[in-house]
């Protein structure tokens, strides 16, 4: 699979990168419903064994869940993949989740990801959210740096931050990369976000490239009502109507693409993102193995200037 430079770093990511919110398990408010920790292992093991040479988890998956996931599949594989992990959402014993940055939590939430995943630094720490105090996601953006320092870290990205913030932490210490939802559904990040990032040589990894599993094209109303209780999709806009309806439409007039390029229309969500050349790689959900041999294919796809003009004015009526 073809790589690309991650910003300023020497890493470099291939196109399709491993996501793990989908293997984070039941039990907690962002859960995708009951998973098997088997499943998921060999789920991360076939990526690797199709190019795919990075996973993004997050602490806040599962409770710590998904990390001690790719803890296990880790120690099944010679070569360790880059391994990237997110912050700042913490959890109290009732399982609420809060954001939190301070210098004391920053270094207790490495030092736990570092024993989930049982790895001695972390390639990529990203800030999950940013908190609604500044002068705490300073404190710990500085925190990180000396992480790094420390070499804890190697390198420090964010995540759902916007350009007036990004500029206020690149003072402290660089920003390597940024990770927001980017996908047919979602293009709000088009307008400034992007140019930013290219402008700064800030890499982007955009994440939810399939909407969460509906640009895929496998949904019907009657799957949706079938979802999992747990399964926070369930009771979401996106997968309900007006909405819905909407996308569904929208799939239906985006399928002839796919089709004309022996393509699948989840591959084609990819590849559209893709496109971007301020876009480093796309964060692909896997929560089984048949589902990355679908997926990692798109890494490869450069769509053809009449294919992504034939999308765009699609999306453009919606």
């Amino acid at each position: 699979m073809q790589t690309r430079k991650l910003g300023s770093s020497d890493l470099h990511l291939t196109t399709v990168g491993f996501g793990t919110w989908g293997i984070s398990g039941s039990g907690w408010r962002g859960s995708w419903g009951p998973q098997d920790d088997n499943e998921s292992v060999q789920a991360i093991i076939r990526a690797c064994e199709l190019g795919v040479n990075w996973i993004d988890t997050a602490a806040v998956y599962g409770l710590g869940h998904s990390e001690e996931v790719v803890g296990k599949a880790l120690k099944e594989m010679s070569k360790r993949p880059i391994v990237a992990t997110k912050l700042g959402s913490c959890w109290d014993e009732n399982g609420n989740i809060f954001g939190r940055l301070t210098s004391d939590s920053v270094r207790k939430e490495a030092e736990d990801s570092l024993r989930r995943l049982d790895i001695d630094t972390i390639d990529l720490y990203q800030i999950h959210w940013p908190t609604k105090d500044t002068d705490e996601v300073l404190e710990g953006w500085e925190t990180i740096a000396k992480l790094v320092d420390e070499g804890k870290v190697r390198y420090a990205g964010v995540s759902n931050f916007g350009v007036e913030l990004m500029e206020q932490i690149s003072d402290i210490h660089p920003i390597t990369s940024l990770q927001p939802p980017y996908s047919m559904l979602k293009r709000g990040i088009e307008k400034e976000i992007l140019p930013y990032c290219g402008a700064n040589d800030i890499g982007i990894l955009c994440y939810s490239p399939m909407g969460k599993g509906l640009l895929t094209g496998k949904f019907t109303k009657e799957r949706v009502a079938n979802l999992s209780d747990e399964d926070h999709r369930k009771n979401s806009g996106e997968f309900n109507d007006p909405k819905f309806s909407i996308t569904l439409k929208m799939l239906e007039e985006l399928r002839p693409i796919a089709d004309k390029n022996n393509k699948t229309l989840a591959q084609l969500a990819i590849a559209w993102v893709l496109k971007r050349p301020e876009v480093t790689a796309a964060i692909v959900g896997t929560r089984r193995p048949s589902q990355i041999e679908e997926t990692a294919e798109a890494g490869d796809w450069n769509l053809l200037q009449e294919d992504i003009a034939a999308v765009d004015e699609i999306l453009a009526r919606q």
